[in-house]
């Protein structure tokens, strides 16, 4: 392990606790929220940041960000990626706890098999050196089929749950915002470049500020809250965000490591582990998407709990 890796793990440890405990926070201050509309766009702000609760959620989440960002200077994208992706443990711990959210039938095994895919994922880590430039041809070409994709699955499902009772929007809403999030993790590699290639405080905010990366970052980061914030009030967290954290974290590992040439394992056994972590992942949102529609209906048995009367809105 590098000196740099003693620093920046602990720091992407603090970083993805931070944000999943803002995301908890975020969760039960919605429950004491009228229902979200976004076709109410303005109400819908307001509402969010009148409440002191949903603020300091939303103030740590963006701790946890502003954490990331400096430890993706120093680490590589395959190093940190599956460390943040183990906050998804703490939410399901905390979703447990805090909001006395149950998992029904085989939930529990999708999720075990979700915290599963984050050990191998950790365990696939090498110790390549952090690379921060990327053809901006290729990441275009990447991130921008990636947002229509991501909004068309989180905005269709959503619609499709206050018309259809059944419908898997914690599931789809959580691959949709997983794939937005995951561009907007892409930015901030690109982004991170900046703070090494540039020394002064001038510099660098001028480097930030004439950068496309970010404003990529800041209408990726406000269209995935949003639909994000929608999603967790009406579906169960413990859905909602593993599906969307594991399916921004293996988008990130496999564009990131790809677009900025950081090397996959040498090893056999640790590129195993790896495939074997995206795999399972992926099996993880079929699985999920089938149990959902079972599951959606007596998801709204346990809204009167900790987690708020919107666990799971009827419309």
């Amino acid at each position: 392990m590098s000196a740099a890796s003693y620093t920046g793990i602990p720091l992407a440890l603090m970083a993805t606790t931070a944000y999943n405990v803002g995301l908890i926070l975020e969760k039960r201050a919605l429950g004491q929220m009228p229902a979200l509309d976004l076709r109410r766009l303005p109400r819908v702000i307001v509402s969010l940041l009148t409440s002191r609760a949903w603020l300091a959620g939303f103030a740590l989440m963006l701790t946890g960000l502003a954490c990331q960002i400096v430890v993706l200077t120093f680490e590589p994208v395959s190093v940190v990626q599956p460390v943040l992706a183990s906050g998804v443990v703490l939410a399901l711990v905390l979703s447990r706890l805090v909001l006395r959210e149950r998992l029904r039938g085989g939930e529990t095994w999708c999720v075990a098999v979700i915290a599963v895919s984050v050990v191998l994922l950790a365990l696939s880590t090498t110790s390549a050196e952090a690379r921060h430039y990327a053809s901006p041809g290729w990441m275009a070409a990447v991130m921008v089929p990636s947002v229509v994709v991501g909004l068309l699955l989180a905005a269709s499902s959503l619609r499709a749950s206050t018309g259809k009772r059944g419908a898997p929007a914690g599931v789809w809403s959580g691959v949709g915002t997983g794939l937005l999030y995951g561009v907007a993790a892409l930015a901030i590699k690109a982004l991170s470049g900046i703070l090494l290639r540039h020394q002064a405080a001038v510099g660098i905010a001028i480097g930030i500020a004439s950068s496309p990366y970010l404003y990529a970052l800041a209408a990726c980061l406000a269209v995935a809250m949003l639909l994000f914030q929608v999603a967790l009030q009406r579906c169960r967290a413990s859905i909602v965000i593993p599906v969307s954290a594991v399916t921004g974290s293996a988008y990130f590992i496999i564009a990131g490591t790809w677009l900025f040439h950081e090397h996959l394992p040498a090893s056999p056994s640790k590129l195993g582990l790896r495939l074997a972590g995206i795999a399972l992942a992926a099996l993880v949102v079929i699985a999920l998407s089938r149990q959902a529609p079972q599951a959606a209906g007596a998801a709204a048995d346990g809204a009167g709990m900790a987690g708020g009367p919107l666990a799971e809105v009827r419309r």
